[in-house]
């Protein structure tokens, strides 16, 4: 059952309080009204008396007690005329309360459906900073690179500018401190390359020396396979760290181009590994950054390679649904529980003896993807296949002519 808003909340408060405080106002109306037909008044004529109908016998002269003359010309005196007078009056006082109440509540409905109304819209005018605040904090948890955006509310200094300020202030500093991880990353990384670069090189020498050894030669190659891995979890790290930035530039990109251009660089180790590359590059025009979405392709389909059977295989889709592109990459290999499918795209995280650090990557394929795709204003998302493997669909928003 869906849950009633602050609005419609705040709305029915304004409108109940105003019809309770109109039925306690109608009622008390009714009370004095009703007290002050209740009073009794003796009603004396002297020396005059109501005109007879034509034709009727005139009446005898005026005196000094009470009388009346009905319709047919008769006149009443005494009791009698104190008895029509009492008739009228009840008549008079059922016919006031009658109205009272029937044209009160007509008003005060009509009065109290006005206040709802009112109230509505004075409920939505004091909430909107709130829903400022609220699709703010949805669009900075949906896409770290939106932590650039501030409310910055203007208007009165109340409790809602107060919370919109504070919600300013602490969007700030969560940029500030993403902003220097970043630049950490991105300069230890720098950092990293140029003793790398140094101990390959002196690695490389060694064994190519004519004196080198077997010995040497078989640790000179050891050593140069933990370089390049090492050298590979470096240049993850950098992409990391670029593709978490805000995008200052984007240029139309088609994802089709992009997935033919992937599959055929990745196609000779996709031989050597015994797995097929399907690919299906239907048209699927967006804009970004060509160099970050190649590497999300790149990622996926080496990743699509890399965790898979012998005799396996990788379809590669890209296509154009509504008002968004897809990149949908299917590839069989190893079962996945469903559980751990969300754990696959943190930074670091292998799943099985397949990821272990030994095995090829550095555990960040995946986190790039989900990091070039945020950045993009996309989403993706990850399903098991049956008989093992994944789909991985990836969304982004069409380039609109």
């Amino acid at each position: 059952m869906r849950r009633l808003t602050l609005r419609g909340r705040l709305t029915l408060l304004y409108g109940g309080l105003f019809m309770v405080a109109g039925v306690v106002l109608l009622g008390v109306t009714y009370a004095l009204f009703n007290a002050n037909l209740g009073q009794q008044y003796r009603v004396i004529v002297k020396g005059t008396y109501l005109s007879p109908a034509p034709g009727a016998q005139k009446p005898p002269p005026p005196t000094n007690d009470v009388y009346v003359m009905n319709k047919d010309g008769a006149v009443l005196t005494g009791s009698d005329a104190e008895k029509v007078l009492e008739q009228q009056r009840q008549q008079v006082r059922q016919a006031a309360i009658k109205s009272l109440l029937i044209q009160g509540s007509v008003a005060l409905v009509v009065v109290g459906g006005l206040a709802a109304g009112f109230g509505w819209l004075v409920a939505g005018r004091v909430l909107a900073p709130l829903h400022r605040v609220t699709d703010t904090a949805r669009r900075i948890s949906a896409s770290p690179a939106a932590l650039h955006e501030r409310i910055a509310l203007q208007g009165p200094d109340d409790e809602v500018k107060n919370l919109a300020d504070a919600f300013d202030t602490m969007v700030e500093r969560l940029d500030h401190s993403f902003d220097g991880q970043r630049r950490f990353v991105a300069n230890a990384s720098h950092e990293l390359r140029t003793p790398l670069t140094l101990g390959r090189a002196l690695v490389e020498v060694a064994m190519h020396r004519r004196t080198a050894s077997a010995d040497v030669k078989e640790l000179g190659e050891s050593l140069l396979t933990i370089n390049a891995r090492h050298e590979q979890l470096i240049e993850g790290l950098l992409i990391l760290a670029d593709s978490e930035k805000q995008l200052t530039t984007v240029y139309p990109v088609n994802l089709a181009d992009v997935v033919t251009h992937v599959c055929s660089q990745l196609a000779g180790e996709a031989v050597a590994a015994g797995v097929a590359v399907e690919r299906g590059p239907g048209d699927a025009p967006t804009r970004g950054d060509a160099l970050l979405l190649e590497r999300l392709v790149h990622n996926l389909v080496e990743n699509g390679i890399r965790h898979n059977t012998s005799d396996g295989w990788v379809r590669v889709i890209s296509k154009t649904t509504d008002d968004s592109v897809q990149v949908v990459v299917t590839n069989t290999g190893p079962e996945i529980p469903p559980y751990e499918v969300e754990s696959l795209f943190k930074p670091f995280y292998r799943l099985g003896a397949e990821r272990l650090v030994g095995g090829k990557g550095a555990g960040l394929g995946l986190s790039i993807v989900r990091s070039v795709a945020e950045a993009h204003a996309g989403t993706v998302t990850a399903v098991p296949r049956p008989g093992g493997g994944l789909e991985i669909t990836v969304q982004l928003p069409a380039d609109q002519p």
